[in-house]
């Protein structure tokens, strides 16, 4: 009785709870709008969402719907989202808790929010096999809602922002399995969409999750050293004010504290404790015009010395996700790093809110392109992945390989710029640039110099692709590639070539089966019984015998059973073998247990267990392995279809040789301090070559490690020792 009299009280004295209230003074109402129809509308779907969740109360006890749903809307309304996708928030949950249809949402608050309340819905009618596949299908649904109406994406980041402030009151299983899979999806996505505040503060959430002691150590330092850190800000800014003055411009400055989670990575990163970390606050300039940024940008240079290699212009070569910004390192007053950032004002609300910035009210046409322009990629990708694979496993690690974080920009031969992955080969360009140039890529140039196709892109480089009618897509290509459209094509490519193999060989091993047991009749019935056996064309029955899946003596224990015995287990071992040599063609080999096969490793760049590695077959030789980054891998010439996959199989207490080079200053002791550091991880010393030229060591040494993370853990600690310049892993 009471909650139906609270919902008359606006009708009958004008009233509204105070969290509506709250709510609709956030909204912003364009000129064109009516304003007492949209606060109708909003009280509609405010009474109906908190009908829909009565009674239901969250972990914390608190009402589901003013502590969760209403905190999303507020969230939206914070990011200037129109009404509709607030209204969407509002009403996000009631078709997961309730027993209200999408169609019913639709009738009352139109196709729109339907559409957004559907999109984010789980997939909670639908049976899954596993946990991976089930988190795949809700991030498959959840990306093709938001290639649609990228309106979904806000609200579902809006969810999960307010679900991670709350997580404190679920199991500590729930909350390190929300953790990691905000973690692992959200953050990167947001990143993608440039919601760096919303990255930010994800980052965090997670990290307080995932690591709360380093989390409350780091937060409790910084409050500590506040007024510290504000001084060493305020030394910089102020001379930049006061030249500022000089040329009249109008300009906001202030200093703004790097997250806990960038602190914390640049901790691990340098291999410092955090009184060590300096840049812990970056000064932001905020102007009117774009052409002050540079104006701004020269003056800081005249008062402090700029540190070359952390200059970034992102206003001249933005960032996918819309990002611009001009970046610059200086060494403040005390010798201390600071990093500076200049923007215009719109270019800070593009930074902090991403796609979310760009947003205006649907009757703006002109601006849909910007809008579009932002998830192009998503569309993309969208259409390679949900015809590819069923295969969870391969869902996600293809979109994790896509929503990358850092970027380079490379350019034709005729000067376009495209934006590419760090680490991107010219394979990934080729593919960028056009499907058929990819698949037909032979060799590149970069900055006019042939180079192999396992080269990484540098920011500047200039590609130019060679190409072949002839030439097409090997393994060895998905050991180095790094976007996700390279290897989704290369993929589809080799599967289909695998396809024709398994259909050839199929038709082999029958027809050869069928002769050698004198059934040579049978071959035109079983040719015309491919749907006795389930498959929809004779092709998918061949395939079917090419990769081992089903058997002649099934097929003949099924067609014509009193001809079974005619088949002897002999032959029927012998076709195993036949199977068994065809499927080493395609299906990669081990290195342990290769019959009539020589293996040895390349010299050039000494494969160790943990390194990616493919197999060259080598005439006369048997198999060569690499590493797939190795520059010596014969990739230009049409000899690709020669590199195969292969994988490790060695004893857990194997050895593997590996050269170090070594410099360091020549000092007593030294070599004793080095020697006695590596022999203190249990590796051994097989040889030492040692000259001092003008007080510098220079040693080659071959030590005998198990694996790579082995390897790593020695070059860390021995980096370590005083006097050690540097320590890098060479071949021959």
């Amino acid at each position: 009785m009471a909650n139906t009299l609270s919902r008359l009280i606006p009708q009958i004295i004008g009233e509204y709870p105070k969290s509506f209230i709250t709510l609709f003074d956030k909204i912003s109402i364009s000129s064109s709008n009516n304003e007492d129809e949209i606060k109708q509308t909003l009280w509609r779907a405010y009474e109906f969402g908190e009908s829909c969740h009565s009674g239901q109360k969250r972990m914390s006890g608190k009402p589901y719907f003013k502590d969760h749903c209403v905190s999303v809307a507020n969230i939206l309304a914070d990011w200037k989202m129109d009404y509709i996708t607030i209204i969407g928030g509002l009403l996000h949950d009631t078709v997961e808790d309730s027993n209200i249809s999408i169609d019913r949402i639709k009738k009352l608050f139109g196709k729109d929010v339907a559409q957004m309340v559907d999109g984010v819905t789980k997939l909670g009618h639908i049976e899954f096999t596993s946990r991976q596949e089930k988190q795949a299908g809700n991030f498959m649904k959840l990306l093709l809602s938001v290639a649609q109406d990228l309106r979904v994406v806000m609200i579902k980041f809006a969810d999960r922002l307010h679900n991670m402030k709350t997580l404190h009151y679920m199991s500590r299983l729930k909350q390190h399995r929300t953790a990691r899979e905000t973690r692992d999806v959200y953050i990167p996505l947001a990143h993608r969409l440039g919601m760096a505040a919303v990255k930010w503060e994800l980052e965090d959430l997670v990290m307080a999750t995932l690591h709360p002691k380093k989390y409350k150590e780091i937060k409790s330092k910084l409050k500590s050293t506040k007024r510290q850190r504000e001084k060493i800000i305020n030394q910089v800014i102020d001379p930049l004010v006061q030249e500022m003055k000089k040329f009249d411009l109008d300009a906001k400055i202030f200093g703004r504290p790097k997250s806990i989670y960038s602190i914390y990575g640049k901790m691990i990163r340098r291999e410092k404790v955090f009184e060590e970390i300096y840049d812990l606050h970056a000064i932001r300039v905020l102007v009117k015009k774009p052409e002050q940024c540079y104006l701004i940008l020269g003056l800081i240079h005249q008062l402090y010395s700029p540190v070359q290699e952390r200059f970034k212009d992102f206003i001249a070569n933005a960032k996918t996700n819309g990002y611009q910004s001009i970046h610059t390192t200086v060494i403040g007053p005390n010798g201390n790093l600071i990093e500076i950032q200049i923007r215009t004002f719109k270019m800070e609300k593009t930074a902090e809110i991403g796609v979310a910035a760009h947003w205006r009210y649907k009757e703006e046409k002109d601006l849909s392109s910007d809008l579009d322009g932002n998830v192009k990629w998503l569309r993309e990708l969208i259409e390679l992945l949900k015809s590819e694979t069923a295969d969870p496993n391969e869902f996600m690690h293809l979109l994790k390989i896509d929503l990358f974080d850092d970027e380079i920009f490379v350019f034709t031969p005729k000067g376009d710029l495209f934006r590419l992955p760090k680490n991107a080969t010219p394979i990934d360009f080729a593919f960028h640039i056009h499907s058929q140039i990819g698949l037909h890529c032979l060799g590149a140039k970069i900055n006019h110099k042939i180079v192999p196709l396992n080269s990484v892109l540098k920011n500047g480089d200039r590609v130019e692709i060679l190409t072949s009618p002839t030439q097409s897509p090997s393994y060895g290509w998905l050991k180095f590639v790094v976007t996700s459209k390279a290897r989704t094509l290369i993929n589809r490519y080799l599967k289909s070539v695998r396809r024709k193999e398994c259909i050839h060989i199929g038709a082999e091993i029958l027809a050869k089966s069928l002769k050698r047991s004198k059934l040579t009749s049978l071959l035109k019935i079983v040719n015309n019984s491919h749907s006795d056996f389930g498959f929809k064309t004779n092709d998918e029955l061949m395939e079917a015998i090419g990769n081992g899946k089903i058997t002649v003596k099934q097929i003949v224990r099924k067609l014509n059973p009193q001809n079974l015995s005619t088949i002897s287990n002999e032959e029927f071992e012998s076709g195993e073998k036949f199977i068994e040599q065809a499927r080493s063609k395609t299906a990669g080999i081990k290195l342990q247990g290769i019959t009539d096969l020589m293996v040895h490793f390349g010299k050039c760049c000494n494969p160790i267990p943990g390194d990616e590695m493919i197999g060259f077959i080598t005439r006369g030789r048997g198999i060569t392995v690499h590493q797939s980054k190795c520059k010596s891998l014969p990739l230009l010439q049409k000899e690709t279809d020669r590199l195969v996959p292969v994988e490790w199989d060695v004893k857990r207490n194997e050895n593997f040789n590996v050269r170090l080079k070594v410099t360091c200053a020549d000092r007593k002791g030294g070599l004793k301090e080095l020697t006695e550091c590596i022999s203190g991880q249990n590796v051994n010393i097989a040889s030492l070559d040692l000259k001092v030229v003008h007080g510098l060591a220079k040693m080659i040494l071959v030590i005998q490690v198990r694996n790579l993370r082995q390897l790593e853990r020695v070059i860390k600690r021995a980096s370590l020792i005083k006097g050690i310049d540097s320590i890098e892993r060479v071949g021959r």
